[in-house]
């Protein structure tokens, strides 16, 4: 099976090399290919590129993931996924994973991140994946523990990849060793994302702003609440759809 590995912190993340590393060590062949710079908060971009017509590609090696196809490329993720699916990378791939983001993607920062945008990109072309994001040890000064992250991850995408019908999973693991996380449960999208945005201050020019954790009480089902307690998180997601039972007052409209 071959195995498009993506992200959207970039081609030199530690996280990503994480992540093909454990395809590698499944069995599976995977195709990694990265933007070239940060593309955290970036949804399902396709653009902007440096050229409007054409895509710069640049073939890199990885630490410890010699002999894999991997490749920077100057476009958002979910640009990489379209690309993939046309065989731009080699025979087009099974499977689309995206991680491991330094930093949870939970409640309503789904909506903004590149990382899931990647994999809800492939499900548009009949790709199941797995969107994969680890609590931020630097908020606390501790070591990333992204073996946590992928063991936690695998057999779900072992799951996946078994499935005849495209599934998009979005997994949140704590940045704990694995035999200090208290198991894997499945969770509602929370109101809230585990951080919000505050206004530090604004001139002429512009405003400041900061990140800072959200701290008020969240559903006791919720991936934040969840993931905040010490449990990995996994919630099954859509992208396009519309609204079920609702009617539109078209005779105002027009």
């Amino acid at each position: 099976m071959r195995v498009l590995v993506t992200n959207d912190d970039g081609i030199d993340s530690p996280g990503l090399h994480a992540l093909a590393g454990a395809v590698v060590e499944a069995g599976w062949t995977p195709v990694v290919a990265s933007p070239t710079m940060d593309w955290s908060g970036g949804s399902a971009a396709m653009g902007p590129l440096d050229e409007p017509d054409r895509v710069e590609i640049t073939a890199v090696d990885l630490p410890g993931l010699s002999g894999v196809s991997s490749h920077a490329v100057c476009a958002p993720p979910a640009f990489i996924v379209a690309l993939a699916a046309l065989g731009v990378f080699g025979d087009p791939v099974d499977l689309v994973l995206a991680g491991v983001n330094q930093g949870p993607n939970t409640g309503s920062s789904t909506l903004y991140s590149a990382t899931i945008g990647a994999v809800l990109a492939g499900k548009q072309r009949g790709l199941s994946g797995l969107a994969l994001s680890q609590v931020d040890g630097r908020r606390n000064g501790t070591p990333q523990l992204w073996h946590s992250a992928t063991g936690i991850a695998m057999p779900m995408v072992s799951w996946l990849a078994d499935r005849t019908s495209p599934v998009s999973l979005n997994v949140n693991v704590p940045n704990l060793p694995s035999d200090e996380i208290l198991g894997v449960r499945q969770a509602e999208l929370a109101e809230q994302s585990s951080v919000r945005t505050e206004i530090t201050g604004r001139d002429d020019g512009g405003v400041g702003f900061r990140l800072v954790p959200v701290t008020n009480e969240l559903s006791r089902n919720s991936d934040t609440d969840l993931l905040r307690s010490g449990h990995a998180t996994v919630s099954a997601i859509t992208g396009l759809s519309i609204v079920e039972g609702l009617t539109l007052p078209l005779d105002r409209w027009v």
